[in-house]
């Protein structure tokens, strides 16, 4: 985990989609095998690639804090499949005031979904604050994604062409702005309080507003990434395929084309973006 590759091959594991059809069963197994294995009691036979398995699984489906498990749709490892068809309907072409307002309202609602379900739970937080977060994100995304494509429509310097591939890099500005917006939002208590600071055995040290503003500062920064080659690299590859003959002769094609571009940019950004700091960072005394 100390390595940007070690952290990106483990974060692979934990948004691998195929955990999501593990049955009950199959996870009470995975959770009874790491027990064992804790306890020292494990049955003859069990290979360590059995045990990584179990792991995988565990940390997939179970909650590290409260041991529970996390809604299908809410994990890490649904998060590609259940969020891909709102990048697409961020960037469809030709986008109404309703429809804007509405997928960025969906985009934000999913998001706040998957944070809460994955939130840090050593320390009780209050629900008003997923909501204020909640709102914020909202509010500011539709603010700017609407802000944003009025200046675009009364913009009469642009062509009809180029107002439609402005328009398509407008969710980006809002969702990246918004992402922001819910992180300090949700967790400003920490820049006053302070977070617990440990020293190189895992004793705490003290509270520090220092490392909270780090803290704070990479989350922010991951949250700007991780929209980036989603919502950026569609609409440029979209505006090169649709001039292929292909799509110009098979207009219904231009929908199942982009719904696969965004996943694949979607699989990318993901692991790419959750990787670029470990979980616990150093700061100098």
């Amino acid at each position: 985990q100390t390595s940007f590759y070690g952290r990106f091959r483990h974060f692979l594991d934990i948004i691998d989609p195929r955990t999501l059809f593990v049955t009950e069963s199959r996870l009470k197994e995975a959770v009874q095998l790491l027990e064992d294995y804790k306890h020292g009691t494990l049955p003859p036979g069990v290979t360590n690639k059995e045990l990584w398995e179990a792991q995988k699984i565990k940390q997939a489906i179970i909650h590290p804090d409260t041991n529970e498990t996390i809604f299908m749709p809410f994990r890490m490892s649904g998060y590609i499949p259940f969020g891909t068809p709102i990048v697409v309907g961020l960037l469809l072409p030709n986008q109404t005031l309703a429809s804007t307002v509405f997928w960025q309202w969906l985009n934000q609602s999913h998001n706040a979904c998957v944070n809460y379900a994955n939130r840090n739970a050593t320390k009780p937080s209050p629900t008003s604050k997923f909501i204020q977060g909640y709102l914020g994100a909202v509010i500011s995304a539709v603010s700017i994604a609407v802000g944003l494509n009025v200046l675009v429509q009364r913009a009469n310097k642009f062509t009809p062409a180029t107002r439609l591939l402005i328009q398509r890099f407008v969710p980006f500005p809002a969702v990246a702005s918004a992402n922001i917006c819910n992180v300090v939002l949700m967790r400003h208590t920490e820049l006053e309080e302070g977070i617990d600071v440990l020293d190189n055995n895992g004793n705490i040290v003290g509270s520090s507003r220092i490392a909270a503003k780090h803290a704070l500062l990479e989350t922010a920064l991951t949250r700007v990434v991780l929209p980036m080659p989603i919502l950026v690299l569609p609409p440029i590859i979209m505006s090169i395929l649709e001039k292929t003959s292909l799509l110009r002769s098979r207009p219904r094609m231009i929908l199942p084309v982009q719904s696969l571009v965004c996943l694949a940019a979607f699989g990318l950004a993901l692991p790419l973006a959750i990787s670029l700091f470990p979980q616990m960072s150093e700061v100098s005394t």
